[in-house]
């Protein structure tokens, strides 16, 4: 049985989603502010958290803040009728791994938090090699990005985009799979132009092609 961490402070909502979640085989802890819900999360045993923005004592985009800092990595689905791309993109680079605006589907919930929950050990994938792909190099073990033998510092979302284009060894990746493979279905488009620009930031202009109406081809 998957097991939940709920912060929200919507009774109704709660009530209706520990109901539903349940009949799922999704055991549900439910909390209503931030300060509790980090708490929870970083002393429970949960396999994801399904978290609100609008909390009565603080955003929920400060408690993804500090419970990332712990240093965990709780999968965490951000559920708020805040939709506008800038919260998106404001979630994803905090540390969310999917995004749902209210209203929303009972069944794309239920199979979110199914795809998103934390995975047993026996299940991670086995590591691959390291990857190059020009003048960079790629150690998915290490989570080490190299250009002509310097460090690129990245953040979590940019190392995983980077090494997604890099796996493919210099052939095109369609923007739909880059943004599933990242972000999943919850994504705005605009993400990844956001987090492209972000990789030639530090890469340089160059290090991305854009294959217009297509995708995007790591060159190096």
């Amino acid at each position: 049985m998957i097991r939940m961490l709920l912060v929200e402070d919507e009774d109704k909502l709660v009530a209706s989603l520990i109901k539903g979640l349940r009949t799922a085989d999704i055991d549900v802890e439910a909390v209503r502010t931030g300060r509790e819900g980090l708490e929870r999360a970083v002393e429970g045993d949960h396999d994801i958290m399904v978290l609100d923005i609008g909390l009565p004592d603080q955003e929920g985009f400060t408690l993804l803040r500090r419970l990332r800092a712990t240093g965990s990595d709780l999968p965490v689905i951000i559920l708020t009728a805040r939709s506008s791309a800038e919260d998106t993109v404001r979630g994803l680079e905090r540390g969310a791994d999917d995004y749902m605006a209210k209203p929303f589907v009972f069944d794309e919930l239920v199979a979110r938090i199914r795809l998103r929950a934390r995975k047993p050990p026996e299940e991670a994938p086995v590591p691959e090699g390291v990857l190059v792909v020009g003048s960079c190099e790629l150690d998915p073990i290490a989570r080490v990005l190299t250009c002509d033998g310097a460090p690129i510092p990245l953040s979590p979302r940019e190392f995983q985009l980077a090494h997604l284009l890099m796996t493919r060894g210099g052939e095109v990746v369609p923007r739909a799979e880059a943004l599933e493979h990242v972000w999943g279905s919850a994504a705005r488009d605009n993400v990844l132009d956001v987090y492209i620009r972000y990789l030639r930031s530090h890469l340089g202009p160059h290090a991305i092609e854009t294959i217009r109406g297509v995708g995007y081809r790591f060159v190096g």
